[in-house]
C-alpha cells in the first residue's frame, strides 16, 4: 500500500528506507557460511541462495541431519527461513517462494523436517506434480503476462503444465517456456556459482555498545561460523588471524589469533578467542566486529579415528593454543635446529610453525644441562652411580674456533660424543675432551 495509507492505519509506524546493497552483503556473508556445507553456492539476489546439497548428503547423515544444521545454523544467525528441496534450481526457488506465502502444494513429494514443513521434491520425476499446486505468484511474471494467464484461466502451475508450449510460446514469449521447461529439468539452468574471496573479512555491527570483552564472543561467533565455511569450501585452515574490535570515533583494538597447526575448525578457532576476551580488559565500548584472514594454507581432509577419537597430535595442538592464549604468544615457543655443530648453540626457541627443520647427523638427546657436568673416571670408564656402559659413539665435534676469545661466546670445542647407559636405566649423552668426562644430556 501507499506509504500514507500505511500512517493512516498506524501513526506510530516507524518507516525504514530499503538498503539492497546491505542485503547483498548479508547474502555474501551467507554464502561463505554455506561453504561448510558445500562448495557449490549460488547467489539469487536480493533474497535467495541456491545450494548443490546432493554431494554433501551422505557426509552429514542423510537429508535430514543436514537439512536441519543448515536450517538451524540460520536460526542462530537470527534469520527467518524459507527453504525448499527439489532436484532444479528453479523448482527450489519456486517451492521456498510458496513456502513464504504459505500456499505450497501438498502434493507428492512435499514433506517436513523434524516437525517444520519444508516444501521437496526428491526425484525428478515427481516435479509436474510438486509444481502443480503452486499459486501463478511465484512465477514473479510481468504485469501483461498475469493479465493474459488470467484471460486463459489460469490459476496455478498446473494449468499452465496442461497447456500446448507452443502456444504459450506464441503468446508469453520463447523466454516463458524456457523457464518451466527449466523447473521441470527438461533444459539446463546455468547458472554462476559463487566465487568464494581470495581473502576473508567481515564485519559485525553489534546492536548495542559493549563494554565487557567476555560478552563479545557471542556475536563473534557468527564470524568465525562463516570464517569457518569460507575455509572449507576453499579446502584451507589458518594459523592465524585477527578480529578487529572496533570502537566510536575510529580507534580500534586488534586481537590476534594464533594456533599451533592450520585448522578450520569453528570450536577450536571459539576456545582461542574466550581465552583471549576473557583476559582483555576494554580501553572504549566495542560498537563493531571485523575478523580478517589473509593467508589461508591448504588443509585437505583427513580421516577421522575409528571411535572419533582426537589425535594425540592434534590433543597437544589444543594445549598448545591455549597456553599460548592464557600466557601470551611470545612465551609458549617450540625448539627448532639451526645450522651449528656446538649442541648448546645448535637449537633456538621458536614460535610454533616457523621451525627450520635443519637435521643432525647423530643422535640428540631432548635435554641439555645448562653446563656440562663433570663425571669421575676410574680405570678409564666415566662413572654416575656406577660405570657406564659406551653404546654408540664416538662422535667428533670440533668447531668454534673463530669465536675463540670473544664474550660470551661459546668458543672453540673439541669432543668426542657417546651414548652411554647406567645402572639406573638412564640414557646419557656424555663426551670426553682434554679435561675429562662429562654429562651433557639425557634422552627420554
Amino acid at each position: 500500500m501507499r506509504l500514507a495509507d500505511a500512517w493512516a492505519l498506524l501513526p506510530e509506524l516507524s518507516v525504514q528506507e530499503r538498503d539492497l546493497a546491505r542485503e547483498l552483503r548479508h547474502l555474501e556473508s551467507l554464502a561463505c557460511w554455506a561453504g561448510s556445507f558445500t562448495s557449490e553456492v549460488l547467489l539469487v539476489p536480493p533474497d535467495a541462495l541456491l545450494l548443490e546439497v546432493q554431494g554433501s548428503i551422505r557426509l552429514f547423515g542423510g537429508i535430514e541431519m543436514l537439512l536441519a544444521r543448515i536450517l538451524d545454523g540460520l536460526a542462530a544467525q537470527g534469520y527467518a527461513t524459507n527453504a525448499a528441496l527439489a532436484p532444479t534450481p528453479r523448482a527450489a526457488l519456486w517451492l521456498a517462494a510458496a513456502g513464504a506465502s504459505g500456499k505450497a502444494g501438498e502434493g507428492r513429494g512435499c514433506a517436513g523436517v523434524y516437525g517444520t514443513r519444508i516444501p521437496r521434491c526428491l526425484q525428478a520425476t515427481d516435479l509436474r506434480d510438486a509444481l502443480a499446486l503452486l499459486p501463478l505468484d511465484v512465477l514473479e511474471l510481468e504485469a501483461a503476462q498475469r493479465r493474459r494467464l488470467a484471460g486463459f484461466g489460469a490459476r496455478c502451475v498446473g494449468d499452465l503444465l496442461r497447456l500446448p508450449r507452443s502456444g504459450l510460446a506464441r503468446r508469453l514469449g520463447v523466454e516463458f517456456v524456457s523457464t518451466l521447461a527449466q523447473a521441470l529439468g527438461e533444459m539446463p539452468d546455468p547458472r554462476e556459482r559463487y566465487r568464494f574471496p581470495d581473502t576473508f573479512r567481515e564485519s559485525l555491527e553489534l546492536p548495542a555498545r559493549v563494554e565487557d570483552a567476555a560478552r563479545l564472543l557471542f556475536a563473534a561467533q557468527r564470524l568465525v561460523h562463516v570464517l569457518s565455511g569460507w575455509l572449507a569450501a576453499r579446502s584451507s585452515g589458518i594459523v592465524r588471524c585477527e578480529l578487529l574490535l572496533e570502537h566510536e570515533r575510529g580507534s580500534v583494538t586488534p586481537l590476534e589469533l594464533a594456533f599451533a597447526a592450520a585448522t578450520r575448525d569453528p570450536e577450536r578457532i571459539v576456545r582461542v578467542l574466550r581465552e583471549r576476551l576473557e583476559r582483555l580488559l576494554l580501553r572504549a565500548p566495542v560498537a563493531s566486529l571485523v575478523l580478517v584472514a589473509a593467508a589461508p594454507e591448504p588443509l585437505p581432509g583427513r580421516e577421522g579415528g575409528f571411535f572419533g577419537e582426537v589425535a594425540a597430535s592434534e590433543g597437544v595442538s589444543l594445549l598448545v593454543e591455549r597456553l599460548r592464549a592464557r600466557l601470551g604468544e611470545v612465551n609458549v615457543h617450540a625448539i627448532a635446529t639451526c645450522p651449528e655443530h656446538r649442541p648448546e648453540l645448535a637449537s633456538v626457541p621458536v614460535l610454533p610453525g616457523s621451525g627450520s627443520g635443519i637435521t643432525v647427523p647423530g643422535p640428540r638427546p631432548c635435554w641439555l644441562l645448562p653446563q656440562p657436568q663433570p663425571l669421575v673416571e676410574i680405570a678409564g670408564r666415566p662413572q654416575r652411580n656406577g660405570p657406564l656402559n659406551l653404546l654408540a659413539g664416538p662422535e667428533r665435534i670440533e668447531s668454534g674456533w673463530w669465536d675463540a676469545g670473544e664474550e660470551n661466546a661459546a668458543g672453540e670445542v673439541r669432543r668426542d660424543y657417546f651414548v652411554a647407559f647406567s645402572r639406573q636405566r638412564e640414557w646419557l649423552w656424555i663426551f670426553r675432551d682434554a679435561d675429562g668426562w662429562f654429562l651433557h644430556g639425557l634422552f627420554a
